[in-house]
């Protein structure tokens, strides 16, 4: 299976410490272990339930999210002389959404939000997945504070990064449909 997550993560490979891939690694697997979807799936589903006719896979937002904090960060760094924790923002955008494997079930051939998915919000799901694997709090934050439950709090440099990354790879597609 981890040669599966590898195929669909390259950006895996560009976290330089070798033990936060390895348990970035091992999250996807057990959490792609223990979810109704397989790696291919996720090359084929739809990123988001909220978008009807939805045609941008769950993996090409993902990893068009984890692209963007990139250059956001590469741009903040260049022009600010902002101090980004590449690991910590790399590995944070990767495991933003891991939580929503655990999501959703496929009923009739149908992908559809599981219960566990309408009372556990993948950001909570997404966090205990990763504590399983000890990863560091800054990428515990990330993942905490990536979405709409992190609005009430504080975000770290890179959290602010991965999620006006992940909003800006989603609300166009919003936009678009209530432009229509």
């Amino acid at each position: 299976m981890q040669e599966k997550v590898k195929k669909i993560w390259p950006e895996i490979e560009l976290i330089k410490n070798s033990d936060l891939k390895e348990k970035v690694l091992d999250c996807w697997v057990y959490a792609i272990e223990n979810s109704p979807l397989s790696p291919k799936d996720l090359e084929k589903i739809p990123f988001s339930l909220l978008i009807d006719n939805c045609n941008i896979t769950f993996m090409n937002h993902k990893r068009t999210c984890v692209q963007l904090a990139i250059e956001i960060a590469k741009i903040m760094e260049k022009n600010f002389e902002m101090k980004i924790n590449w690991d910590y923002l790399i590995a944070g955008a990767i495991l933003i959404d891991v939580g929503k494997l655990l999501e959703y079930e496929i009923v009739d051939g149908k992908l559809k939000q599981s219960k566990y998915g309408e009372l556990v919000r993948h950001p909570f799901s997404g966090l205990g997945l990763a504590q399983r694997f000890d990863l560091p709090p800054e990428i515990l934050h990330i993942i905490g504070t990536h979405s709409k439950e992190g609005d009430l709090g504080k975000r770290t440099v890179e959290s602010q990064i991965v999620h006006h990354a992940d909003f800006v790879s989603f609300e166009p597609f919003q936009s678009a449909k209530t432009l229509k």
